[in-house]
């Protein structure tokens, strides 16, 4: 409650703040947002979400000014607190300068968020979704920190042949180390305290068709890191993504899809042993939603996950949720989410640490939100 306290805090000064800033040429914005998630079997995210949980507060602020037509920088810092991932430290999602040439090619340099998929770069920004969790098949958010971002640079701009866009990355990416994957590590018993890291490139290319409304794009990287604890060593040699993605919007109506192939080895060294943990990771969504009213959006959407390097059958190797969404918006600046999900298979989203007792193949769940953005 102490931290939610604090973000509130934080982001009211900046709120108060903002217009004075926005007159002297520096933008500056930001978000709190504290969730709740109810399952019926298992604790989901690392949250003892099966007796109800609130422990969910996640904020950011960012900052940015234009020191010219054509060059502009900025930062944003961020704390959160997931169960047991985040902690009271702030974190950097990103910081960098822009220099954007014309309409067809720019550059940024620094800390710069990673752009794949339909969503990762901006997944931070929890206003602009109707859902309470995207399809955690893509976009998980027990890792949303690493995923986010990475340290380098970025060409980008516009085609002149059709609408297209274009970006092309370089880069260091760090795990974070109150995230996800370093939490599956702690609870195999090995404990980073330097964060894992390797060399990450990559590019997406997204297309608006003649077809209004509908864009489709694809997206690549390559991504390699290693990483030393005390008890081991862990190293992914360099391993290729790949996603295909389309969207459409028409008036009230938005549907979007996602395919995602991710397949690599993690080798983890223990002493005199050395063990690999391949993954062949096939996911994809589809969704869906409706805005009812001004203040109103409801939709619904599928998210599925399957490991191929595994026997697909066994729940731990595959996940299949279907959600039904809901949002209000109060006004401009605060709103409210609330969803159900019908999760089959314990693929995605569970933790050992934070189910003792083994898991249930299904759950249902609840997962609540209210927000405040400016």
């Amino acid at each position: 409650m102490a931290r939610a306290m604090a973000l509130f805090l934080l982001i009211g000064i900046c709120a108060g703040n903002s217009s004075a800033q926005d007159l002297a040429g520096i933008a500056v914005h930001g978000f709190v947002t504290q969730g709740f998630l109810y399952s019926s079997n298992n604790n989901y995210l690392t949250m003892k979400s099966s007796e109800g949980s609130a422990q969910w507060t996640d904020g950011a602020v960012s900052i940015s000014d234009a020191l010219s037509d054509k060059l502009r920088v900025g930062i944003q810092v961020h704390m959160y607190q997931l169960g047991d991932l985040g902690g009271d430290h702030l974190q950097v999602d990103w910081a960098s300068g822009d220099y954007r040439v014309n309409d067809h090619f720019g550059i940024r340099a620094g800390k710069v968020k990673t752009v794949f998929g339909l969503f990762n770069d901006f997944q931070d920004v929890d206003a602009i979704f109707l859902w309470v969790l995207l399809p955690q098949s893509a976009y998980p958010t027990s890792n949303k920190g690493f995923l986010l971002g990475h340290f380098g640079g970025e060409l980008y701009g516009g085609l002149s042949l059709g609408k297209r866009q274009y970006n092309g990355y370089a880069g260091e990416a760090t795990l974070d180390l109150n995230g996800g994957y370093i939490k599956l590590f702690t609870d195999s018993g090995i404990f980073f305290t330097t964060a894992p890291a390797g060399k990450v490139y990559g590019g997406d290319l997204r297309w608006e068709s003649p077809l209004k409304g509908l864009t489709v794009g694809s997206s690549a990287n390559v991504l390699a890191l290693d990483g030393s604890a005390p008890q081991g060593s862990m190293h992914l040699a360099p391993s290729f993504f790949n996603a295909q993605y389309v969207q459409f919007t028409r008036g009230k109506l938005y549907f979007a899809g996602e395919y995602r192939r991710t397949p690599f080895d993690t080798i983890v060294t223990v002493g005199p042993f050395v063990i690999h943990n391949p993954f062949d990771a096939r996911s994809w969504y589809a969704m869906g939603s409706y805005r009812v009213t001004k203040k109103v959006q409801a939709g619904s959407y599928y998210s599925h996950y399957v490991n191929k390097s595994f026997d697909t059958h066994l729940p731990s190797n595959y996940s299949k949720d279907w959600v039904v969404s809901g949002r209000f918006d109060f006004n401009d600046y605060f709103y409210a989410k609330i969803e159900g999900h019908f999760l089959h298979g314990t693929g995605l989203g569970y933790f050992a640490s934070t189910n003792p007792n083994g898991l249930h193949p299904n759950s249902n769940m609840l997962a609540a939100k209210i927000g405040f953005s400016f």
